[in-house]
């Protein structure tokens, strides 16, 4: 007798999810790259963050839908290809397929090297919105993987200290547990305000919200 395993279930179950997902589907039809993307087009309707002109930087971008979404809203008439009306750079430790006016840097955001590429990439440029969807490979360990969310929030919160203008924004992916009561109280000693946003195209069961930062303090 043939026995399926729990992790076969689990599997069977991800996969008939993923596929019914309608943002899934919408992002297959609207040619974004994953279902990411609506959780910063909710972010950014909500709020009103992008728009042409700004320089953007996202980091944590692979495979891409963050700065496709950035490009559409910074191009004239949301177009695909073509002129673009502002300037956004993209990095990440993964390999990730072009876009067409996004500066990408491939590297580890952790490591000095990396960070001064992208900052010579910036040329001195303020930036406007700084992105982070940056997430760690998670060990199941709840106190060592606490601490590995919290360092990377923790850089582009630095990060985006030394490049935002003083009205820029800073939105960075966190998930409750430990460490994120003291992660909110980083963004409000960086920030003069501060908003937690879970947006509908995260998955219920997932932990993970948005802190949106505006106005360095």
């Amino acid at each position: 007798m043939r026995v399926q395993t729990k992790s076969k279930k689990v599997n069977k179950a991800w996969l008939h999810q993923h596929v019914t997902d309608p943002y899934v589907r919408l992002a297959h039809k609207e040619g974004y790259r994953a279902r990411a993307a609506y959780k910063l087009k909710e972010i950014d309707e909500r709020l009103k963050l992008l728009r042409p002109g700004q320089t953007v930087v996202d980091l944590g971008s692979v495979p891409g839908a963050w700065s496709q979404y950035v490009r559409h809203r910074l191009a004239p008439e949301g177009a695909a290809v073509g002129a673009l009306d502002g300037q956004v750079f993209a990095l990440d430790l993964l390999p990730m397929e072009p876009i067409e006016g996004v500066g990408f840097i491939q590297g580890d955001f952790r490591e000095p090297e990396v960070l001064e590429r992208l900052q010579q990439a910036l040329q001195g440029r303020p930036v406007d919105v700084v992105l982070s969807d940056m997430a760690p490979n998670l060990s199941g360990v709840a106190s060592a993987d606490a601490a590995r969310i919290s360092d990377l929030v923790e850089l582009a919160v630095d990060f985006a200290a030394r490049h935002l203008k003083d009205e820029g924004t800073l939105v960075a992916k966190v998930f409750h547990g430990g460490g994120y009561e003291q992660l909110v109280g980083l963004f409000r000693q960086r920030f003069r305000s501060v908003k937690p946003l879970k947006p509908k195209a995260s998955r219920d069961q997932s932990s993970e919200t948005y802190l949106v930062g505006r106005g360095l303090r």
